[in-house]
């Protein structure tokens, strides 16, 4: 017996989205969750829709029954800048790259990465040991792409940091116009300045990779980089070699979601400790007391609580806070919900970490709450779930805590007005507008 899913009619669906859904999506899905649960259908022109705020079917969809599914539209629209890497290709290419890609963050890798995230932090705080004021996200941005360019490429892209970051920034600005009922025709269309602003991007990331690659390809020398290892890779169960487009297309993918998330999710901290005076005093008060010149990984395991601010706030304000699948085939999912094929089904942790139920007051910033939480599996998922869980999970946990850390230790940062930030949701939640912080050097330094 098949369940009634509730939901929005069309009208007022599309009065509320409109044409351009993406942007409103968060405060749509927040209300229509509160109002119809955790399983909601609704319908734009063209696309059918089925939200799901509930961890069992949410792990149905990504582990029980994953095989029913391809990756949404909003997915494949993101091909157009990062080709048929990790986080867009579909099976059995998915297995075999990330068979490929795995070594590169097996733990002993991660081991080494730390040492270079925790030495550019360092430099960073040497860098601002006069700053009084600072644009936060550009800041941060900065660093996780310096950290990026080394671990995963090998290199430090020095002068080219501002162009990588005005191109990523390009491209994430254009997203959501790629997705929707018009999105593959404006994607087309090269006299739109959004599509113009996208290709001369892609265009400079590309000239960036590929020269990397063939630099790498040309030297006799090997590295322990991401790069390297792909370029070397070789799948030991069928000799599949990358070719070069690969390689650009996986290294393309690490290199967004190593520097793009983690600068967002560390801003997004840096915001809510501003805003928790007590929160902060306790997060300094362990810096303080942490022996920093001993092994990175040992240095990461000691910090307790600072693995709790850096998890709460992600919990908040998660860098990765929509994913989608669509139904290839029918599916009924647990509790007797039927799924039509060309379905999208949307996850949204941005909605699902802020259930009451699962997280009581859920608004509070409270790093405590996971020292005894009891949170479902599947209610969690700022790293997806399932076999397409993001393969740089523990690298995003190193670099996020390790980072915070230590710039924690040198200084202290102060929101330099009282407004509440507001969400900006592209591929990644960015805050709109410069985050202007105060910068205090502290004693403890």
């Amino acid at each position: 017996m098949s369940a009634t899913i509730p939901g929005p009619g069309r009208a007022e669906t599309f009065a509320r989205l409109g044409m351009q859904p993406f942007r409103r999506l968060p405060a749509f899905l927040a209300e229509i969750a509160e109002r119809f649960g955790p399983v909601v259908s609704f319908h734009i022109p063209l696309r059918r829709f089925l939200f799901l705020n509930d961890p069992q079917q949410i792990k149905d969809v990504l582990v029980t029954q994953q095989h029913a599914f391809v990756k949404s539209e909003g997915g494949r629209a993101l091909r157009r800048l990062l080709g048929n890497g990790l986080l867009t290709s579909e099976e059995p290419e998915h297995r075999q790259m990330r068979r490929i890609v795995q070594p590169a963050f097996h733990r002993e890798r991660i081991a080494a990465y730390a040492r270079s995230m925790l030495a550019h932090a360092q430099g960073w705080c040497r860098e601002h040991a006069d700053t009084t004021s600072i644009e936060m996200h550009s800041s941060m941005s900065e660093l996780t792409l310096r950290i990026a360019s080394e671990t995963l490429f090998g290199v430090d892209v020095g002068e080219q940091a501002s162009e990588v970051r005005a191109a990523l920034r390009a491209t994430m600005e254009s997203y959501p116009s790629g997705i929707g009922p018009l999105g593959q025709i404006r994607s087309r269309l090269g006299f739109l300045p959004i599509t113009r602003r996208f290709n001369e991007a892609r265009t400079r990331l590309d000239a960036i990779v590929y020269s990397l690659i063939a630099q790498r390809r040309a030297s006799a020398e090997t590295g322990g980089d991401a790069l390297s290892l792909l370029i070397a890779a070789e799948d030991a169960e069928d000799g599949y070699r990358p070719s070069d487009r690969q390689v650009r297309d996986e290294a393309l993918t690490l290199f967004l979601a190593g520097h793009e998330t983690t600068a967002n999710a560390l801003l997004w901290t840096w915001y809510l400790l501003a805003r928790h005076p007590e929160v902060e005093r306790r997060l300094h008060d362990e810096v303080d007391a942490a022996d920093f010149s001993r092994d990175p990984m040992e240095l990461w395991a000691s910090l307790e609580y600072t693995r709790r601010v850096f998890r709460e706030s992600m919990r908040l304000y998660p860098p990765a806070w929509i994913f989608g699948r669509e139904a290839r085939e029918p599916v009924k999912l647990v509790g007797g919900y039927d799924v039509g094929a060309g379905t999208t089904v949307l996850i949204a942790p941005l909605v699902l970490h802020r259930r009451p139920d699962l997280f009581p007051e859920p608004a509070r910033f409270d790093p405590d709450r996971w020292l005894h939480a009891e949170v479902p599996q599947f209610a969690y998922v700022p790293f997806g779930g399932g076999a397409r869980r993001c393969i740089g999970e523990e690298f995003a946990w190193t670099e996020g805590v390790l980072v915070l850390a230590r710039l924690a230790r040198a200084f202290r940062f102060e929101m330099r007005d009282e407004r509440v930030l507001e969400m900006v949701p592209l591929v990644t939640l960015r805050p709109k507008g410069p985050v202007a912080m105060r910068v205090t050097r502290r004693s403890s330094s």
